[in-house]
């Protein structure tokens, strides 16, 4: 047997200063850009606010980002990663096996959700930056620079994000150097906000207030950017992420204080709907700030938009969605590109922008979907401790604890619901219609593949192969098959190889493909079935890792030539004393559900949306970077059978 392989091991990042740079301008842009809204959304929550309301306000944003995002997601989540990958799927690929049926439910109802938000987070970051420009202009068109600056960011994702991704990391630095000095400067005037860091005025506001649970809706939105951390595990490392988070934190916290101060300190501004993160500034340095924040809303989106990306693929592996076409625009390692996910962030951007018209009336639609991902994420965190063999008693003290915090968070993100959270939720619920299906399709038709063994035809094959009665089919032919065991292969391929259609060939080839849940993997194994006719061979893809089988298999056969196994030379007389070598023919199955299929009526419609589902989805010969010049796709009906006998037709005397 021969392997080769490249990045499915495990490597641990140094902190380095690089390291902390590339951190903040891929990591922290979503969370980094919630000071543009949330102050201002909790001032629209109680219009008539008084200090001690504003003072509980900021301690319970610093108690959030410091329970759920340094202590959940930052000291704990980040232990859970897949080979270095992380996030609510990866987080799931570490579990799946164990015996919990509904396990895959919870990972479908994080993910969609978690697109979902993909979906309105560069909507309202940047609405909310050009919103600025009422600063400097007169009835600036808001709108129309929203949908110019998104269009500009989509277009861009074809072409890669190398060149630009150089200068996310120092325009970060700045942003959040730039949130700590206006928060300092502002903090100065109105010390007393230090008290926010101790959580009794967080109580005591909650305590107080009529509205509290309306506080929390827009108090979560400071945090909302945690899950998104935790995904971009990959990129950075977990010691990375944690050294900058304590500098990120720090800068935050210092701007919500700073902005508190000039609430209490302006409180007729904040009635004339002065965004607060605007008023901390002085005049001459507002439109500095408005170009921050712009730049600062197309980094936060490029990360959200990556991250759809990386979410997409893993769930095509995991088989949570159809296979669609991705795409590699530069060589830097990992980088995605998938088109149609493209275009439906695109296209749910501008209906969000058209829709909502202002950040204002989106916060209304944003943080329920993520509050359901959140509490998703605790429950398969807590599933992970114990298979990682922590005690009972500590995993169920973590989700009980977190996921109270987010229940809270969840109701009080609910009273959103008419308000605007009904369209994320709308978005996440179809996606995760499409996984539910596309998984139980895919699970139901695993049920009715049978298999053999091929060890049992080997005698048989080797027949076809010196039988020169039977017309040469192709002198190489590769059957592929996604059989789980090297040792056994579809009936219906060795049906079709040596019933339906005797194949005699000078060499064949069974090409097992497996799609696994490292993220960077990629090898194989092959070993001989019949010597010099047959060989077994099984590859493995990674879910970054571009599927050109037909390259990789070339590769292979190149091995098997240079350690004397193989000799590629044509089987013809003719052509064989010339050197040259055989042709390559692709065989391959594409199973279609039949409607004279006997089964229950749910497996019915499930198999039917299926085949719907499959239109979007990639040939099984593109999906695979095979040539199309050589490839055969035989048809076959996929045909379900229940316990019961079908009705049997009587004979009758005539």
């Amino acid at each position: 047997m021969k392997n080769t392989q490249s990045g499915s091991t495990k490597k641990l990042r140094p902190v380095t200063a690089l390291g902390l740079l590339v951190t903040l301008g891929i990591v922290f842009g979503d969370i980094g850009t919630s000071p543009l809204y949330v102050m201002k959304a909790i001032c629209h929550v109680n219009e008539n606010f008084t200090p001690d309301y504003i003072i509980g306000a900021v301690s319970c944003i610093f108690w959030t980002l410091t329970l759920l995002t340094t202590v959940k997601y930052v000291i704990i989540a980040l232990r859970a990663d897949n080979k270095g990958e992380g996030g609510i799927l990866a987080l799931y690929s570490l579990i799946r096996k164990s015996n919990i049926k509904w396990l895959f439910l919870v990972a479908a109802l994080g993910a969609s959700t978690l697109v979902a938000d993909g979906v309105i987070t560069p909507a309202m970051t940047v609405t909310s930056a050009m919103e600025g420009l009422s600063g400097v202009m007169t009835d600036p068109p808001v709108l129309l620079f929203s949908l110019i600056i998104i269009a500009v960011i989509f277009i861009a994702q074809p072409f890669g994000t190398s060149a630009i991704g150089r200068l996310f990391g120092p325009a970060m630095l700045l942003w959040f150097l730039m949130l700590g000095v206006l928060g300092i400067c502002n903090l100065v005037h109105y010390p007393a906000m230090l008290k926010a860091l101790n959580p009794l005025y967080a109580f005591r506001m909650l305590w107080d207030y009529p509205g509290w649970i309306l506080v929390l809706g827009a108090v979560f939105l400071c945090t909302t950017g945690a899950e998104a951390l935790y995904s971009d595990l990959g990129h950075c490392g977990r010691w990375n992420i944690s050294a900058a988070w304590l500098f990120v934190k720090v800068m935050l916290i210092l701007n919500y204080m700073g902005q508190g101060a000039w609430i209490i300190a302006n409180p007729a501004s904040v009635k004339a709907d002065v965004n607060p993160f605007f008023g901390v500034m002085p005049g001459w340095f507002v439109g500095i700030g408005i170009a921050m924040s712009t730049l600062a809303a197309i980094i936060a989106s490029q990360a959200l938009i990556s991250g759809s990306f990386t979410i997409v693929s893993e769930a095509i592996n995991l088989n949570f969605w159809p296979r669609l076409r991705i795409k590699y625009p530069t060589t830097e390692k990992g980088q995605l590109y998938i088109p149609a996910v493209n275009v439906f962030l695109f296209l749910g951007c501008v209906i969000t922008v058209l829709l909502f018209k202002s950040s204002s009336a989106m916060e209304g639609a944003y943080g329920l979907a993520i509050t359901i991902t959140m509490i998703m994420t605790s429950m398969l965190i807590a599933i992970w401790l114990r298979h990682k063999g922590a005690p009972a008693w500590a995993a169920w003290t973590f989700f009980i604890i977190f996921a109270l915090i987010e229940c809270s968070f969840l109701v009080a993100n609910a009273f959103k619901f008419m308000h605007g959270g009904w369209y994320t939720m709308l978005i996440a619920l179809t996606l995760c219609v499409v996984i539910i299906i596309w998984y139980k399709a895919s699970c139901i038709r695993s049920e009715y593949v049978e298999y053999a063994d091929v060890h049992d035809s080997l005698a048989t094959i080797a027949g076809i192969h010196d039988d020169k009665e039977i017309p040469k089919y192709s002198s190489n032919l590769v059957l592929i098959s996604h059989s789980p065991d090297s040792d056994m292969v579809e009936t219906k391929i060795l049906y079709s190889l040596i019933k339906k259609q005797p194949k005699r060939a000078d060499h064949y080839f069974i090409l097992r493909i497996e799609y696994t849940d490292s993220p960077d993997t990629l090898e194989y194994s092959s070993r001989q079935l019949i010597p010099g006719v047959m060989w077994s061979i099984g590859i493995k893809l990674g879910f970054r890792v571009e599927p050109k089988v037909t390259l990789y298999f070339r590769q292979i056969v190149g091995d098997l030539v240079e350690s004397g196994e193989l000799d590629l030379r044509s089987g013809y007389p003719s052509l064989r004393v010339l050197g040259i070598p055989g042709d390559f023919k692709f065989y391959l199955i594409s199973r279609k559900f039949s409607p004279q299929s006997y089964c229950s009526t749910l497996h019915r419609v499930i198999m039917g949306m299926y085949e719907h589902l499959k239109r979007i989805k990639l040939s099984p010969v593109n999906a695979l970077g095979l040539d199309t010049s050589n490839v055969l796709v035989e048809t076959t009906p996929l045909i379900l059978r229940s316990r019961h006998t079908p009705q049997r037709i009587k004979k009758i005397k005539i």
